[in-house]
């Protein structure tokens, strides 16, 4: 709509809950009061925590009518399949948000899930898409993955905590070899395997040159799936940026395929391999790896099981490397000889700017 006022929307709204004989919602009435300029996109729409019934969601059609928004925050809204596919409609028809967030709702089911990823398909707007903790099964991960074939605009996926492991991972990593504009995926807490989530991954890695950060924390990647990631970490000329392994039980054997492929890799610049048990063992196995690669800067090797001996290895790639900026070797058993290593590679290295080092030095009886 043209040139409306505030006192139009409020008034429509209210009258559209009276119609629908349904409870106008405090936190909307505030928000919409509160707009000084309705031009372009407004920053916010935030129902986060707010219960919405169908009814409630069609009432706000008489918003989303008449301004459109950056972000539209659905979090934990308790919307059940026919308040999901009525909003999800809305916003793809009046292209409501640039940004939109459904994380925290279990219940939206197929139908709910059909008309997200139709949304994702027909809008040229939204680059933005959080789903945390919004289970994304097998029944619906097929309308999921047909729509980032050819999607679409989203740079930015969220699908933390989102039961992917099996069949949805499968279509969601082989959709993806086709989709160009992605740049940001985010697949944590998914119970992802180290044998066919990995080679999955792997896969995609081999054929898409688009992703740059890939974050992977909290699964059970295993160096087994570390080996098929490697495979695709391999062919990536451009592309991927950064790589977080955060918590996925790798050892030295996983440091070993590691230390193999970092001297082919091109494009990454992060890569996170904390509270992962690799032992002074896994270090020494990446330490070639590291001095032949050309492009890490930040190195995370937080609570990675490191001593002395360790800290030693990590010291001989700090003096080698030419553009190391950060490292991060927090939680480790670093005592006097692992500190006074690092401390003479320092002397010798020019490109560190930031060493995380635990505040309080390890004791040790002398």
């Amino acid at each position: 709509a043209q040139n409306v006022t505030v006192e139009e929307i409020l008034s429509s709204y209210k009258q559209a809950c009276q119609k629908l004989n349904c409870k106008q919602i405090p936190k909307v009435l505030k928000q919409i009061q509160e707009l000084k300029d309705l031009a372009p996109r407004i920053d916010c729409l935030d129902l986060k925590g707010e219960k919405l019934d169908y009814k409630a969601c069609e009432a706000l059609e008489e918003i989303f009518k008449r301004i459109q928004f950056k972000t539209v925050d659905l979090e934990q809204t308790s919307l059940d399949e026919d308040g999901a596919s009525a909003l999800f409609d809305m916003i793809e028809y009046y292209e409501s948000a640039t940004h939109l967030n459904i994380s925290f709702n279990k219940h939206i089911g197929t139908r709910g899930w059909q008309a997200a990823a139709h949304m994702m398909r027909k809008t040229n707007c939204l680059q933005y898409l959080d789903a945390r903790n919004t289970p994304l099964l097998d029944h619906s991960a097929p309308f999921v993955a047909r729509a980032l074939r050819i999607s679409s605009s989203l740079v930015v996926l969220h699908l933390e905590n989102t039961s992917l492991s099996g069949r949805p991972l499968m279509l969601l990593a082989t959709a993806l070899k086709m989709n160009m504009n992605l740049r940001e995926l985010y697949l944590a807490d998914n119970k992802l395997n180290g044998l066919q989530d990995s080679a999955q991954l792997g896969n995609l890695l081999k054929f898409n040159c688009y992703i740059q950060i890939l974050d992977l924390r909290n699964n059970h990647i295993l160096d087994s799936g570390l080996a098929y990631l490697c495979e695709g970490l391999k062919e990536q000329r451009k592309g991927l940026v950064t790589l977080v392994l955060w918590n996925n039980q790798l050892t030295h054997t996983g440091m070993a395929y590691l230390g193999m492929t970092l001297p082919h890799t091109q494009s990454l610049e992060t890569l996170n391999l904390g509270h992962n048990p690799v032992g002074n063992e896994g270090i020494r196995n990446l330490k070639n790896g590291l001095i032949g690669n050309r492009s890490v800067l930040r190195l995370g090797l937080a609570s990675c099981r490191l001593t002395c001996e360790g800290a030693v290895a990590v010291a001989e790639f700090i003096a080698e490397s030419p553009r190391l900026l950060r490292l991060d070797l927090r939680e480790n058993e670093i005592k006097t000889g692992g500190l006074m290593a690092l401390s003479l590679a320092l002397r010798v290295n020019q490109s560190l700017l930031r060493l995380d080092l635990d505040r309080e030095p390890k004791k040790e009886s002398v």
